[in-house]
């Protein structure tokens, strides 16, 4: 009853400890040679990931062994040598004139000297390094600490690399983090939701389990635990200097790679260095060419308390980032462009219905690359695989005819390991109809519901798969899922994709998050499977509407919210029509009222010059800029000089009747009419191919 309560800590402590046996291994299996192996140990890892726990339970295992040891806090101790010698004194109960050092030798067996939270004895690195060290016994193991990895000194030292060992400490895996929270009572079923918060943080495995513990079983959303967030934010950021730094590491928290450029732009800033070399020296923050990122869970936790405290300025950091790889994806090609989709995607990583049909890795070293001929027996066999025969049979009818339309996913071997064949509908025609059902199928729904004008294109993505995984999620399919996004945005005059699934149910939700529709009426069967397809007109929301229409949802949390009024208010007109509309559209030039009622207003390119959410004054106005820029082209051209003129005394500033016009221009009245003719033919066709081409416009 009098003994203290040392004991029974200690035993709840080693009752919750699990992992760490490489770790636990090496430093025992040192300590149990005849001659020490090596004499230095630097652990190093972002705050609260187990470290000083680690030592801890080390140094418990050392008493269990009758093996002398000895704790030390460097937060407790002044960062200078004789305050760092006389703590050592203190723990070894000794006196003010004795040596720790030698106190150490005096011992006939190993003794381990474990130095914990050794980031804040950055002045004594040196001391530490070049003095105190080299006087330690042979018999002394010294396990170092802290949240940095080991400054580049100690690696050098050629004296030093055979008696060093780095361990840079992680998180927990997923099946040590389950038993944890076994061991700590919380819910089976509660467990998958803490692990994708957590990611196997300790602290945070911790924090979670003690929430459980207070309250019993809830349903853990991180938003709703803003103290459990907020400890983890005081574990990882210890001093911010400043609102600037503060924006910076939010910035970094919500994209997938933050460099100097997207930095800047984020910020509105135009030099950004000394933000980004602050970010760079933060323990939790890692880096590699394309960019820094932070631990998982460091970002989990930002993410997660911005948007609980600041949504507005979350939802702005957003709209910045989202511009800025839009603007970069007009200005790169292949890989890079690629990659900034991904970056693209990965701000809606978040959304509920987005998080568990993506693979958030961007696929690892996978790559995309047109298919070789030696591709075509491998890309056979998946199909076979997968679909059966009749199936192979339809892609080998179409590898051969279309090899250039075949984009195959290759692993870090440069393997096939997926792939994806985008058939051009407006090019297969009616000899694809007869031969394959899904491009019948597709067909068929353009022809009764959406046929093509002048100009335009369609896709049908005819087969997708990874070889191992087939459609399910995975990093080829997600990779998959980037090349589509890539065809979507640059594909010129693209005005409808469809999407077959061999599991529609499964990709329903997500599929209309992402604004492609189901269309019944088009699937198809081959064999014994029934294929379900999904489409999108990308006339009616086109690729700059389709992005905003995304980010409004992931800000805020709607995946079925309604879209805004401008877009769905869209229309797609046939190329007479739309030649009718930019007639009238003259006429009307400058009757703003008239204007109101032109049905160029809903079209794909004055939706795309005014925006979304533009009201319909803002509407009118970006189609009398967007004639009139067009005819400024006119003027530019000598050739077509005098149709200028034609058009502007008959439409921009026109004249009371075009006998009055034709005098103005100086040109015989039936010369006048050829030349405004000409001049309106010519607008007319301009404006229709920026209609149906890409965004690239």
């Amino acid at each position: 009853m009098g003994a203290s309560l040392a004991g029974r800590i200690e035993a709840i402590r080693l009752s919750q400890f699990v992992g760490r046996t490489a770790e636990q291994m090496l430093l025992q299996s040192a300590l149990g040679a005849e001659t020490l192996p090596f004499n230095i140990v630097y652990i190093y890892g972002p705050g609260g990931v187990g470290k000083s726990t680690l030592l801890r339970t080390f140094a418990q295992q050392c008493a269990r062994r009758a093996i002398p040891s000895l704790y030390l806090d460097l937060r407790n101790v002044e960062p200078s040598p004789d305050a760092f010698s006389e703590a050592l004194r203190r723990v070894l109960n000794l006196n003010a004139d004795d040596s720790a050092v030698a106190a150490m030798t005096a011992y006939a067996t190993p003794f381990a000297l474990l130095l914990d939270t050794y980031e804040l004895a950055q002045p004594l690195d040196e001391w530490l390094r070049e003095v105190f060290v080299p006087q330690l016994p042979a018999n002394v193991l010294c396990v170092l600490a802290g949240r940095n990895p080991l400054s580049a000194p100690w690696r050098a030292d050629p004296g030093l690399q055979s008696l060093l060992r780095v361990i840079p400490l992680h998180n927990l895996n997923p099946d040590e983090s389950r038993e944890y929270l076994q061991r700590r009572g919380v819910p089976v079923n509660r467990q998958e939701a803490v692990l994708a918060f957590t990611h196997g943080h300790p602290l945070a495995l911790s924090l979670v389990a003690d929430a459980f513990a207070q309250r019993g079983d809830f349903d853990f959303q991180p938003e709703a635990t803003p103290d459990v967030v907020k400890t983890l934010l005081e574990h990882f950021v210890q001093h911010v200097p400043g609102p600037a730094h503060r924006a910076a590491l939010e910035v970094c928290s919500l994209v997938r790679l933050t460099t100097e450029s997207l930095l800047a732009s984020a910020l509105d800033t135009p030099d950004v260095h000394d933000l980004f070399e602050w970010l760079r020296s933060l323990s939790f923050i890692e880096g590699r060419r394309e960019g820094l990122f932070p631990h998982d869970l460091a970002r989990e936790a930002l993410v997660t308390d911005l948007r609980w405290r600041n949504p507005e300025w979350h939802t702005e950091l957003h709209r910045r980032a989202r511009t800025y790889y839009v603007n970069r994806l007009s200005q790169v090609a292949g890989q890079e462009q690629q990659r900034f989709l991904f970056d693209l995607i990965y701000l809606h990583r978040y959304n509920p219905v987005m998080r568990p049909f993506f693979d958030w890795q961007a696929g690892g070293s996978l790559t995309v690359e047109a298919m070789r001929p030696e591709d075509y027996g491998p890309i056979r066999a998946m199909v076979t695989k997968h679909e059966g025969e009749e199936s192979s049979l339809i892609a080998k009818y179409w590898l051969s005819r279309l090899p250039q339309q075949v984009l195959v996913c290759r692993d870090h071997q440069r393997q096939p390991c997926g792939f994806m064949l985008l058939l051009p509908l407006h090019e297969v025609g009616e000899e694809g109809a007869a031969f394959d059902p899904a491009v019948a199928a597709c067909w068929k729904y353009l022809k009764n519901h959406a046929p093509l004008r002048s100009g335009e294109v369609a896709t049908l993505f005819r087969f997708w798969m990874s070889a191992d995984e087939y459609q399910h999620v995975s990093p080829v399919q997600s990779l998959i899922a980037v090349n589509a996004a890539r065809h979507y945005l640059f594909t010129p005059g693209l005005a409808y994709t469809f999407l077959p699934c061999a599991d529609p149910a499964f990709w329903q939700e997500v599929m209309a998050y992402t604004d492609q529709q189901r269309i019944a009426s088009a699937d198809f069967t081959v064999g014994d499977r029934r294929y379900g397809m999904f489409g999108h007109d990308w006339r009616a929301v086109p690729p700059v509407a389709w992005l905003e229409r995304l980010a409004e949802r992931e800000v805020g949390h709607e995946p079925d919210a309604a879209p805004t009024t401008a877009v769905r208010s869209l229309v797609v007109l046939s190329e007479a029509d739309f030649g009718s509309a930019v007639r009238d559209a003259l006429r009307d030039f400058t009757q703003a009222d008239n204007l109101r009622a032109n049905p160029l207003l809903q079209s794909r390119l004055v939706i795309e010059r005014a925006g979304s959410q533009a009201r319909e004054s803002e509407r009118v106005t970006a189609l009398q800029s967007l004639i009139r820029s067009t005819a400024d082209r006119l003027r530019e051209s000598h050739r077509m000089g005098k149709a200028y003129k034609a058009l502007y005394h008959t439409y921009f500033q026109p004249a009371p009747t075009q006998e009055q016009a034709a005098e103005l221009v100086d040109l015989p009245f039936s010369t006048y009419r050829r030349h405004l003719k000409h001049a309106i033919t010519w607008i007319t066709d301009t404006l229709w191919q920026m209609e149906v081409g890409s965004m690239e416009r």
